[in-house]
């Protein structure tokens, strides 16, 4: 089994848990109608992802 062979001092410890926070999901202006989605996703609103038409868009009720 594993043991520590000293102790793991405040710093390195802080320095490894730096990457554990929880970030705010970006988001980026849309080009053609101008709202916000996240990158690298299809806007569900028309359907569209990186100018082409993927999806039929998805409709208000």
């Amino acid at each position: 089994m594993a043991v520590p062979k000293r102790k793991v001092s405040r710093m390195k410890r802080g320095n490894r848990r730096a990457h554990d926070s929880l970030d705010k999901p970006t988001y980026v202006e849309d080009k053609d109608t101008g709202e916000l989605r996240r990158p690298h996703h299809i806007d569900l609103k028309t359907g569209m992802y990186r100018g082409r038409q993927v999806l039929e868009p998805k409709e208000e009720y």
